[in-house]
């Protein structure tokens, strides 16, 4: 049986993608597979990504492909898959996840604690930039484009003194690089970090039956559990959440922080509940974030956003 897959053309994308290929060979070894890459508007529109104000710009075009049935199934790095999903497809697998943290990256093995006053870290998330001056309030964060080997050349050309990213990509990559590994109370990562999607057409059964072969049931009921949330909250780009689910003592238990747009202020709210009831859990978590006064925080991130596009 031959299957087609759309994914991105980025070196993660085809690596991600080249290991789901590799994980269903062990289930079904005479399947055979063909990778399509597609263009999306987050590749082609070089503008920092809270200036976008669209949901799945990572996606989008190679979700319609599968809609449209020009490919079968498509693997995305899950954060960048909307919480919601057109009708006619479904996120069919969530395969086990990697480390799921953020890392810190200098030219010199600098720390965020222990680097120059005034560096220049880069980063292509609002989440981190908030996370980053809250612990350095000292330290200049500018926005980064590009893809984790680019982003990682441009501090090692002196463009940044330091950069963060996701630990989950550079794991993936096999990249030589030193790092250091922040951690989840400090900088709690976007809601699907670490983790990949599949996502297939909803009346594609056959297939689907097939995708569920490499599914690790605790990474989706974690998954579960922070997209609820985000569903809930409509985190994004525009107004970042850190969120991690993950199984403890047979439990599932979620903490979310979210930060004022100067850092000064945070909300943080941590539950647990039996795994089976992951969606419930994060509706749970967003009811509380709300009752604590999350809108008037997502207020204030709209019109900074807004005064940051009008510059």
């Amino acid at each position: 049986m031959m299957y087609t897959i759309g994914t991105r053309g980025s070196q993660l994308s085809l690596t991600q993608t080249r290991w789901v290929v590799s994980e269903i060979k062990k289930k079904l070894p005479d399947a055979e597979f063909q990778i399509i890459t597609i263009k999306t508007q987050g590749d082609t529109d070089a503008r920092p990504l809270f200036t976008i104000n669209q949901k799945g710009i990572f996606e989008k075009e190679i979700d319609r492909a599968v809609a449209e049935k020009k490919v079968d199934f498509a693997v995305h790095s899950l954060k960048d898959v909307p919480a919601e999903l057109p009708d006619d497809l479904v996120l069919a697998c969530i395969p086990k996840r990697e480390e799921a943290n953020d890392v810190f990256i200098t030219n010199d093995a600098n720390t965020l604690e222990t680097i120059k006053k005034g560096a220049i870290i880069g980063t292509s998330s609002l989440r981190r930039a908030v996370q980053i001056r809250r612990i350095r309030p000292d330290v200049t964060v500018k926005p980064i484009r590009g893809n984790i080997e680019t982003r990682i050349q441009k501090v090692k050309n002196g463009e940044f003194d330091g950069v963060v990213l996701a630990q989950a990509g550079i794991s993936r990559l096999n990249l030589d690089v030193q790092f250091q590994r922040l951690p989840m109370d400090t900088f709690p990562p976007s809601p699907g970090q670490g983790a990949l999607g599949i996502v297939s057409r909803r009346d594609n059964l056959q297939l689907i039956e097939l995708l569920k072969k490499i599914e690790d049931p605790e990474t989706r009921n974690a998954i579960e559990a922070e997209r609820a949330l985000s569903m809930f909250v409509d985190s994004g780009c525009r107004f970042p959440v850190g969120a991690f689910a993950h199984k403890e003592n047979d439990r599932l238990r979620l903490k979310v922080i979210v930060y004022s747009v100067d850092g000064s202020k945070s909300i943080m709210v941590e539950k647990d509940s039996d795994a089976r009831k992951a969606n419930d859990l994060g509706r749970e978590v967003a009811a509380e974030l709300k009752e604590k006064g999350i809108a008037d925080i997502a207020m204030n991130w709209r019109e900074k956003v807004e005064e940051w596009n009008a510059k």
